[in-house]
């Protein structure tokens, strides 16, 4: 097991590592917040920003790992309220070609610093 980092994204905010290389073909991606790794801050736009943002974390994270979001096979949204769906729907399409991944989406009670949306995902090489 490898964890891997990346300063493209953002740091973990606990015992955790960004993501971890199980060594058997498979990359588990902590959930990404909406946090500009630049700034520190979410971005402003709502669930729609937050999303691609959510999904640029990600997606610099399996870029570490010799990655891309093209290898995810498996993806998992949490949302502070499904009533969000449909905007993270749209932003979320615009990161992923067929053949999609598989994916659950979730509404949470609350999110890690007031956040709209958590995605994280697993990869295959």
């Amino acid at each position: 097991m490898k964890p891997v980092h990346t300063e493209k994204a953002p740091a973990a905010i606990g015992p955790y590592s960004q993501a971890v290389d199980s060594g058997a073909g498979l990359v588990f991606v902590s959930g990404q917040l909406p946090i500009d790794p630049a700034t520190g801050a979410f971005p402003e736009g709502g669930v729609a920003a937050q999303t691609r943002q959510s999904l640029l974390n990600a997606s610099a994270i399996l870029a570490e790992a010799g990655l891309s979001l093209g290898s995810v096979v498996k993806t998992t949204v949490f949302l502070a309220d499904m009533g969000d769906f449909a905007a993270m729907n749209e932003v979320y399409a615009q990161f992923f070609q067929a053949p999609f991944p598989a994916r659950s989406a979730v509404a949470v009670k609350t999110l890690p610093k007031g956040a709209l949306v958590e995605i994280e995902c697993i990869a295959a090489r």
